[in-house]
């Protein structure tokens, strides 16, 4: 069960309810008890009775010592956290009229953040009157999604917004 961060799990006198399954502190299932006899039985043992769950029927509480409890659920927490990684959307703008050794600097740019996880959004900008060869900044384009098939997919084809040519790479899965 995922909980926020700041919410915390009922313990001892704070369960309301008449009839739990109780879980021991290795972890087996006990059986089906009054609460009265449960949380006797954390009292003897010197340690809390936790809510696990309050959505089965009945539901499911746990005889557990509540500090160390509490901080082994922190510390999945931050594990949890610190495997996901968002996605970003990285940006490698250029002009249709580009020498080659540039978009080789160009698509190396493309390359590492694509390794790294991101989404790329190439933009291809125009002045004045370069607005009339969008046709050579979708073949530029194409280009690009080419000499990247191997370890990008087109996430949006290239489509004029004003000025700018846009086209949306991501990392192949």
């Amino acid at each position: 069960m995922i909980k926020k961060y700041n919410e915390q799990p009922i313990i001892n006198e704070r369960i309301k309810y008449t009839i739990i399954r109780l879980i021991d502190v290795e972890g087996n299932q006990v059986g089906i008890y009054a609460f009265e006899d449960a949380f006797k039985l954390a009292l003897d043992a010197g340690l809390d009775l936790v809510m696990i769950s309050n959505k089965s029927d009945p539901p499911v509480c746990r005889i557990v010592d509540y500090g160390k409890y509490r901080f082994a659920q922190e510390k999945k927490a931050k594990e949890a956290k610190k495997k996901q990684h968002n996605a970003s959307l990285k940006e490698v703008k250029m002009r249709y009229k580009i020498e080659e050794h540039d978009y080789k600097v160009r698509l190396n740019q493309v390359l590492r953040f694509l390794n790294a996880g991101d989404k790329v959004k190439i933009t291809v900008t125009f002045r004045g009157r370069e607005i009339q060869h969008t046709n050579l900044a979708i073949e530029l384009m194409n280009k690009m999604a080419k000499d990247l098939s191997n370890s990008a997919d087109i996430q949006q084809s290239p489509s004029r917004d004003g000025k700018h040519m846009i086209m949306i790479l991501s990392p192949q899965k």
